[in-house]
């Protein structure tokens, strides 16, 4: 006798996956997918406790999969001041939000900004540490780029962190110094001589923050994500926070736990003191790889590039380790089973990160470990190969092409540029490549994601190489199947089959036939199931 289902799904149209015959009713019961199959198939499994939500007609997926994002971040970032291109497009609209916080924060209390992109500001340059000074003369200021790799601090936040125009940067940072004269700009771990005078987060912060950005995550259809460095923030607290969140209640999304790595702020050694290795956990919270940042940012122009930033003939990024230290780190997670799961956005850095994966798979084999190279923008084809024959994998973002790809235009030649993120290549090469937001990078929507997929074209409507579009199936499956595959978790997600995880995104067009255009800017996701339930709906029903 068959169970009951607790949720059904029906006269609607479901992707179930690629190659999956399209269905127009779903059962879920005790958090898996039951059955799938027509209307008159599934109404057996009705029975008087059944949940059933009537489609009425609109397109039903697996839940997305964002592959790289922070997840702490995008929830306390939420009470910074926004200072993103879409709230704060111009230099007096960001001083203004500034002053704006300024009011009504007490004086000498912190302020954080994030999200501005210097070239989308309509002076096309960094703010400059005096024009923070003026918006808020009485508090220490940090804004930080989209990016994350690059800040810009006034002067009483360069004074708390004891930072001077004669100060040494640390290595693998920038201390911006204009003829003599701090102009506020600090890069990659110069960053961390303020941040570490910032009041950290507690417990009960880190699980609100948990919450906050999860919810959002929700509201897009994502049901799934890799936290991309935990342990930045607050170290061992932020392992803490997620345990707690899961026991209460508060972790709205399935999350794979990425191990900070770097010297001087891992949380490996603890966490593989406690057992806490690739693998351990169970369908909502599992620790996932390790990561160390090798570079920064291309916008930035912080990447590790084989050739110098445009207008800077000196300048080819900043190479976070030397390359002896880095091998080193490698072997030691490889030997311990962990993942990695690595930054590199320059071909530099992935040349770097490719040979230490190298080096430490011929020194222990695994060839399912899936050593992720993350971002990998300006990877070359003969990396590529390397990366094939070595059984790495490609953990790309491609929503950085969308809302990014005029910056790299502007600070680098544009025949590496176009050919970022080179996502038909991957795929054709047998890559299994995802996708996701970076956020608080990019916003977590996914409708820019799934429209440079489909187009190669920015936020301006720049063209890139059109030969890296793929279709709307396609784009699909790295959004879900893809970003599952890569943690190591397509056994149990990515897929609405029977015995699969019930997590379901309801989106108001069909997405396997709707344009580019439909799904940019007239798509919504309307209702959102994790485990069976339904845990957002638009309508608030």
């Amino acid at each position: 006798m068959s169970p009951v289902a607790d949720l059904v799904l029906r006269g609607g149209t479901i992707w179930c996956g690629a190659g999956l015959p399209v269905e127009q009713a779903l059962a879920a019961w005790q958090g898996k997918v039951l059955a799938v199959g027509s209307d008159a198939e599934i109404a057996p499994l009705i029975g008087e406790g059944t949940r059933i939500v009537d489609l009425d007609g609109r397109f039903a997926m697996p839940g997305l999969y964002d592959n790289h994002l922070h997840l702490i971040s995008t929830g306390l970032v939420l009470g910074h001041v926004d200072a993103s291109p879409q709230a704060t497009p111009t230099l007096e609209a960001v001083l203004a939000a500034i002053r704006a916080r300024a009011a009504v924060t007490p004086k000498g209390e912190w302020i954080r900004a994030r999200g501005y992109e210097q070239q989308k500001l309509d002076i096309g340059r960094h703010p400059h540490r005096t024009e923070l000074d003026a918006a808020a003369p009485d508090h220490p200021v940090l804004l930080t780029r989209t990016c994350g790799h690059v800040s810009v601090a006034n002067s009483r936040a360069m004074e708390i962190a004891g930072v001077t125009a004669s100060t040494p940067a640390p290595e693998g940072g920038v201390i911006e110094v204009e003829n003599g004269v701090l102009t506020g700009m600090l890069a990659e771990n110069a960053q961390n001589l303020v941040t570490t005078h910032i009041p950290v987060p507690n417990v009960d912060e880190l699980i609100a923050a948990i919450e906050a950005g999860g919810r959002q995550l929700l509201a897009h259809g994502i049901t799934s994500c890799m936290d991309a460095a935990v342990g930045m923030i607050a170290g061992m607290d932020e392992i803490h926070a997620y345990h707690l969140a899961k026991r209460d209640g508060r972790l709205p999304v399935r999350v794979s736990l990425t191990l900070l790595g770097d010297p001087g702020s891992s949380i490996v050694d603890p966490c593989f003191r406690a057992g806490l290795v690739t693998g351990v956990g169970d369908e909502m919270l599992r620790v996932g790889a390790v990561k160390i940042f090798l570079d920064g940012s291309l916008g930035g122009r912080t990447a590790w590039m084989s050739r110098a930033y445009r207008g800077q003939p000196d300048n080819f990024g900043v190479q976070m380790l030397p390359t002896q230290q880095l091998e080193s780190l490698v072997a030691e997670y490889h030997a311990q089973g962990y993942q990695l799961a690595c930054h590199a956005i320059g071909d530099m850095a992935i040349d770097q990160l490719i040979g230490a994966y190298e080096k430490a798979l011929a020194a222990q084999p695994d060839p399912a470990r899936r050593h992720r190279v993350e971002h990998c923008c300006m990877s070359t084809p003969q990396q590529h190969a390397r990366m094939k024959a070595a059984g790495i994998e490609p953990s790309p973002q491609q929503v950085f092409v969308h809302d990014f790809g005029d910056s790299y235009l502007a600070v680098m030649d544009e025949e590496v540029t176009r050919g970022v993120s080179p996502l038909k290549t991957w795929l054709d090469m047998g890559f299994r490549p995802g996708t996701g937001s970076d956020s608080p990078v990019c916003r977590t929507d996914p409708r820019p994601n799934l429209h440079q997929m489909l187009t190669r074209r920015t936020w301006k409507g720049t063209d890139m190489v059109a030969g890296e579009v793929v279709d709307n199936e396609t784009a699909l499956t790295v959004y879900t199947e893809n970003g599952a595959w890569l943690a190591r978790e397509e056994i149990f997600k990515g897929r609405l089959q029977p015995g699969m995880v019930a997590d379901i995104a309801v989106f108001s067009h069909d997405l396997l036939t709707a344009t580019p255009e439909q799904i940019l800017n007239d798509t919504a996701c309307e209702l959102t199931v994790l485990g069976g339930a339904v845990v957002f709906d638009r309508t608030g029903t």
